[in-house]
């Protein structure tokens, strides 16, 4: 493990390359090398964006899962379709804890309350080129009469929400359908402690 913190990384310039929805940033900096001393300057650009929550909910009376589908830009040129099959997820507002976005996105995307959080784990999903942070939780929901199409109009959404039996999901991560980093994240959570979850549901509400 390094010894390394953030004294050893020099920002010698911060410029703005790009003001949109999101934000580029291009800096000129230098860090501390591990054989010692100072290593050149070098140009990166930075990809700033907001922080993000993910919630894979879960039914443990059903043992089903609330899934949702829409088009992802980012998938246009590297997939058959870019409709990924996804969690429920979305960027912080102003001033607001990862409980309270997880609860937002849920009824936004799905119609959905979650009854029960239990964190998972915060990871960056692209560290050479962006400050983004996923923070990353299962929530117990009854998927009871859940389905439809959702999302805010206003943002453009146009949201699936399906609700699928544990195994068709994984039997979708194994084949390659489910292929976004927080859903296969979460899933092999699932797998490890899914039956914990289960067990402590107790009689369904």
């Amino acid at each position: 493990m390094t010894d390394f913190n953030q004294q050893d990384v020099e920002i010698l310039r911060r410029e703005p390359g790009f003001r949109g929805f999101y934000r580029l940033d291009v800096l000129t900096l230098r860090h501390r090398l591990f054989a010692g001393g100072w290593g050149p300057e070098l140009r990166r650009e930075l990809f700033v964006r907001p922080d993000a929550v993910c919630v894979l909910p879960y039914d443990p009376w059903q043992d089903t899962l609330v899934l949702v589908e829409q088009m992802r830009v980012g998938a246009l040129d590297k997939r058959s379709s870019p409709w990924m099959l996804e969690l429920v997820a979305g960027l912080f507002d102003a001033d607001e804890s990862a409980e309270q976005v997880a609860h937002r996105e849920a009824r936004e995307e799905a119609g959905l309350d979650l009854l029960q959080l239990t964190p998972i784990t915060r990871y960056f999903p692209s560290p050479g080129g962006s400050n983004e942070q996923v923070y990353l939780y299962c929530a117990t929901v009854d998927s009871r009469g859940v389905g439809g199409v959702h999302g805010l109009a206003e943002e453009g959404e146009d949201i699936r929400v399906s609700v699928l039996p544990r195994s068709e999901a994984l039997q979708a991560l194994e084949q390659g359908r489910i292929d976004n980093a927080a859903s296969i994240i979460a899933l092999q959570w699932l797998e490890l402690h899914g039956q914990r979850l289960r067990e402590q549901a107790g009689p369904q509400p």
